[in-house]
């Protein structure tokens, strides 16, 4: 598979454990066209300094503050400035733990790029996924096919 083709995520606290060697290793392995993730951002403690630097291509919003932004005016917040971050330092973001339709209708608004949750399907074997694309087509973007494999 063309490294192009795929997205490494590692989390935040990963990252934040060791700054300076996960900046040598993610930019050799940007260098070789694999496409980086920060998952669960928002949880560790990474600075903003560290975050510009970074050769990362995404962000994932982590669900403790997905999940309920409907219903918590601070976690709304966090979102959108996050969501606002990511597209201001060219990123794309995804959202994490959208299990509720207030919810997606709320990120959509936003402009995430993204999301994942039950609300949108429940974790399946891969053997599965063909089936539950054709099943609902009509709600899939057109895009998936173009996207890189995660």
């Amino acid at each position: 598979m063309p490294a192009e083709r795929l997205i490494l995520e590692i989390t935040e606290s990963t990252i934040m454990a060791d700054p300076q060697r996960a900046l040598g290793v993610l930019t050799r392995l940007s260098e070789m066209g694999i496409r980086l993730s920060i998952d669960d951002f928002g949880v560790g403690y990474s600075s903003l300094s560290y975050l510009k630097r970074l050769p990362v291509d995404e962000i994932k919003i982590d669900r403790s503050f997905v999940a309920q932004m409907a219903d918590d005016e601070d976690d709304a917040f966090i979102v959108r400035s996050t969501i606002d971050l990511g597209r201001n330092l060219g990123l794309s973001v995804v959202a994490e733990g959208v299990e509720t339709e207030a919810v997606w209708n709320e990120l959509s608004e936003l402009g995430c790029d993204y999301a994942q949750g039950w609300f949108l399907g429940r974790p399946m074997p891969a053997a599965d996924l063909g089936d539950w694309l054709r099943a609902n087509a009509p709600q899939v973007h057109d895009a998936v096919g173009d996207q890189p494999e995660r």
